[in-house]
């Protein structure tokens, strides 16, 4: 089992789940022209995959928990999923905006003739939080077939102040 740990204090120094949420972290990116995983990652040279209906489904509430830059062209975008009526359901309630799970900027969930479409946005690195452990024997692990790209991580990466598309107080 991949166990929740606590969430680093990276992005926006505001954001509530900054060292209070426990999950376990994935990325949600994918090839534009594929639909696969990028073949390089910042987050090291081995990779988790999972079905997405594993962990977002209609029995899972999505929430938004940060937007920010780090003096960079690039955006995150953290979003939290919860099993409705978990631990971390109630924690994110309380805390962050719910978002629409088949209508919202960033990750979707509907149903068409039957079966679970998942779309997300291609313009931001999107984070995901998942709020519960996850069973290793769901999903699959292996080796990035590209280069480990260190320079997009994002440990303990703090939000550039600055910003006029990511700080709401800078205005656009």
């Amino acid at each position: 089992m991949l166990q929740p740990y606590l969430k680093d204090n990276s992005g926006s120094h505001g954001s509530p789940t900054s060292g209070m949420l426990h999950g376990v972290f994935f990325s949600c990116n994918t090839e534009f022209n594929t639909g696969q995983p990028p073949q390089d990652s910042p987050y090291g040279r081995w990779r988790f995959q999972i079905p997405a209906q594993r962990l977002f489904n209609p029995s899972t509430n999505l929430y938004f928990a940060d937007f920010y830059c780090m003096y960079t062209a690039y955006h995150y975008a953290i979003l939290v999923l919860a099993p409705k009526g978990s631990l971390g359901d109630r924690f994110c309630r309380d805390r962050l905006p719910l978002l629409d799970i088949a209508c919202n900027k960033f990750l979707t969930c509907s149903v068409e003739d039957g079966e679970l479409i998942f779309r997300h946005a291609q313009d931001v690195i999107l984070e995901i939080i998942y709020t519960e452990p996850v069973d290793l024997s769901l999903g699959t692990l292996g080796e990035i077939s590209g280069h480990q790209l260190m320079s997009l991580s994002t440990a303990d990466a703090k939000k550039d102040p600055s910003c006029k598309t990511c700080n709401i107080s800078v205005g656009r």
